[in-house]
């Protein structure tokens, strides 16, 4: 189908809104823990807290996702039923992080204050999201079409996120944290991307324009009854439901904190290098996304799956074998660490299977707005496509207690609590940034080799693991592959043609 103007201005817009969006994603999902850890000095009880704490909000984000969808859904007006709830959503989901990353609590007062904003996110950010993902069905119902939409959006939301990932431990941690500790630049990196959230989706309530004939169609009710009759009588959308569960799991299990971790255990406390992990290791993806759908176009799902599971296990192996065979500063290439490199190379290899699941998955879910027409004539797009953000946030508080539960039994609680205190002592003009550093450098001295190995196991058996699971279950389970989707697609143009006749 050739694009119309709109279809073509849609496509630059859309993807745009999305870019501020992902900052706060990755600040919240990979750096809060993060944050916690290095500038609150908590004890075992409070660490345990903060953990259940961001587990039970998670929870209650998730199972809050399908509720918003279907309030969504019952949206009505002239701006549509998506907007209203994008802007609202991420104008409070702005303050809410300010507030988080510029409070100088400590102890138990910081815990409950952090309880309050953690639960406040939840709700502020499901707003935005499920509005905003919840928009693709209704800009185009024709396959290439929402491969395009995807991918690209997929691609604009991983350059939000990996300027993210690049920028906040370059600007947090080592010589060129912001005001010389990462108290301060945490303060600093809270604000300024709760300005561009945004100012970013105003690509989108300006610049994009989404079939609004749900206007005419009658509001339906709010209706717990109705959320679970729309998940559960889709059969298709559960076992997508599952597959992506399993793999979110795995691919989140990195950037939750332990990469940070471990580079910073094994390399030293710079954080220019989890920032060149990161752009190396997310790198790669760019390219998938840009061309996913030319690839779709001539390999189907089901064995480029496959295929990318190769590509992954190859990226693991490397990682594997550089963590097992090389000691950190042993050999140097080009004045860079050689094992360094070979990790960050394999993370970067594994991490474009990774990737390419991500998107088809996404897809998967995507299409099956169709097939609950098909089966129930009615599509309940907000509903449906709410199942993503509510699965990632699921897999999110999995990988909460993965995380933790890694961090006690390797003992890194222990460095990062000495950590967190020369940081807000540096912070308070106590010591000077070298001062800092260097007693940083001192203590990471301790971290045995057993320590650092266990994380990065932890960074390669699990994702591997998960990955080829879901593999296997979407292979077995989903049937929705392109010629089935075709076929239901054309099936319910029949049925609309037979109506209006």
């Amino acid at each position: 189908m050739e694009p119309t103007k709109r279809d073509r201005q849609n496509l630059i817009m859309f993807p745009l809104g999305t870019v501020g969006r992902d900052m706060v994603y990755t600040l919240v999902t990979n750096f809060l823990l993060t944050f916690v850890l290095f500038t609150k000095n908590l004890t075992t009880g409070q660490f345990t807290a903060i953990t259940a704490i961001m587990f039970g909000a998670r929870i209650f984000d998730a199972l809050n996702d399908p509720i918003m969808g279907n309030i969504i859904e019952r949206t009505r007006g002239k701006h549509g039923k998506f907007k209203p709830w994008i802007l609202a959503g991420m104008i409070s989901t702005s303050l809410v992080i300010y507030a988080t990353f510029n409070t100088k609590l400590q102890g138990w007062s910081f815990v409950w204050f952090f309880g309050l904003m953690y639960f406040l996110f939840s709700i502020t950010y499901t707003m935005g999201d499920i509005s905003y993902w919840g928009m693709i069905p209704s800009l185009s119902s024709d396959g290439d079409a929402r491969n395009t939409f995807t991918a690209r959006t997929t691609l604009f939301a991983g350059i939000g996120g990996v300027t993210a990932s690049i920028l906040i431990p370059m600007l947090t941690t080592g010589k060129s944290a912001l005001g010389g500790s990462a108290t301060v630049a945490y303060g600093y990196i809270g604000l300024a991307i709760a300005i561009l959230c945004p100012l970013f989706l105003c690509f989108v309530l300006f610049g994009v324009h989404e079939d609004r004939s749900y206007n005419a169609e009658p509001v339906p009710p709010v209706s717990f009854k109705k959320i679970w009759g729309t998940i559960t009588g889709n059969k298709q959308l559960l076992w997508i439901a599952l597959i992506f569960l399993v793999h979110e799991v795995g691919n989140t299990i990195v950037v939750s904190g332990i990469g940070s971790t471990y580079i910073y255990f094994e390399f030293g406390y710079e954080g220019g290098l989890y920032s060149l992990f990161t752009t190396i290791g997310m790198s790669v993806t760019a390219l998938l996304m840009i061309f996913y759908p030319a690839i779709s176009r001539k390999v189907p799902r089901k064995k480029f799956m496959l295929m990318l599971l190769r590509i992954s296990i190859v990226g693991y192996i490397i990682m594997f074998a550089a963590g097992i065979a090389m000691k950190a500063g042993s050999v140097m290439l080009g004045g860079m660490d050689l094992k360094f490199l070979l990790i960050t190379i394999g993370y970067m290899v594994a991490n474009f299977g990774q990737y390419g699941y991500y998107l088809i998955l996404m897809i998967s879910i995507i299409n099956t707005v169709e097939y609950n027409e098909y089966i129930h004539g009615t599509r309940d797009e907000s509903i449906i496509t709410s199942m993503r953000p509510f699965l990632t946030k699921l897999a999110s508080a999995l990988t909460v207690v993965i995380t933790s539960v890694t961090y006690m039994l390797m003992g890194v609680t222990q460095y990062t609590k000495e950590i967190s205190d020369l940081e807000n002592q540096a912070a308070a003009s106590l010591i000077t940034e070298a001062d800092k550093l260097t007693k940083i450098q001192e203590l990471l001295r301790n971290v045995t080799h057993n320590q650092a190995l266990g994380l990065l196991l932890v960074m390669i058996v699990l994702p591997l693991a998960l990955m080829a699971a879901s593999y296997v279950l979407y292979v077995k389970h989903y049937t929705l592959d392109e010629p089935e989707y075709d076929r239901i697609c054309a099936e319910l143009k029949a049925r609309r043609e037979a109506k209006q006749a």
